[in-house]
C-alpha cells in the first residue's frame, strides 16, 4: 500500500511508520512537506482537525493513488484553561476522510499567555524551558509530561485510531 504524510517532522514520520509496520506491513511511505491551510498555532479542535485534513488531503494530491495521512498540533480553551491538542486524519483516494483526535492536558498559564499574545506553542515552550528542537522530539507534550508521553506517542495513538477505522471500513 502506497501512502504519503504532509509533513517531514520527524515525530511524525516517526509515529505513522510505527503504526505501518504493525498494520499494513507491506506499506510504503512518502513524506512531503504540505500545507495546513490553517494559521501556524491552530487554536480549537475545529482548526486543528481542519488542518489535519487539509495536510492529509495536501499530501494525497502529491501521489495518485496513495492514501493520504495528515497530523496536525494545536491548543484549545476548556473552562478558561488552555489544553494542547492534536488531531489526525487519513484520506483514502476516493476522497473518503477518517480524522481521529488525541490525548490532551493543561497548559501553563504562563504558556497559554504567550499564545494568546500570537506566539507559537514550540517556541513557547522552548523559550519556557530554555531548550531547542522540542516539535521534532518529545514536544509540549512530553515536557509537561516529564517524558511519560512524547509527541511521537502522542501521533502514534491518533494514528492507531486512523488506521483502526480503516481497518474497519474495510471489513464490512
Amino acid at each position: 500500500m502506497e501512502f504519503v504524510i504532509g509533513s517531514t517532522n520527524q515525530a511524525k514520520v516517526s509515529a505513522v511508520h510505527k503504526v505501518l509496520q504493525l498494520h499494513a506491513p507491506e506499506f510504503h511511505l512518502h513524506e512531503v512537506k504540505v500545507p495546513s491551510g490553517v494559521k501556524d498555532q491552530p487554536i480549537g479542535d475545529e482548526e486543528t482537525r481542519q488542518g489535519a485534513i487539509n495536510r492529509a488531503m495536501n499530501a494525497a494530491a502529491k501521489f495518485q493513488g496513495a492514501i493520504g495521512i495528515g497530523l496536525e498540533g494545536g491548543v484549545r480553551m476548556l473552562e478558561g484553561q488552555m489544553y494542547v491538542c492534536n488531531w489526525g486524519a487519513l484520506v483514502l483516494p476516493d476522497q473518503t476522510v477518517f480524522s481521529a483526535g488525541g490525548a490532551q492536558i493543561p497548559l501553563p498559564n504562563e504558556i497559554a499567555d504567550e499564545l494568546k499574545m500570537g506566539k507559537e506553542l514550540s517556541a513557547a515552550v522552548e523559550s519556557y524551558f530554555n531548550a531547542r528542537g522540542i516539535q521534532h522530539s518529545g514536544g509540549a507534550m512530553g515536557m509537561f509530561t516529564s517524558h511519560a508521553v512524547d509527541r511521537d506517542a502522542l501521533f502514534e495513538h491518533v494514528m492507531q485510531l486512523l488506521i483502526g477505522q480503516f481497518n474497519y471500513a474495510n471489513q464490512k
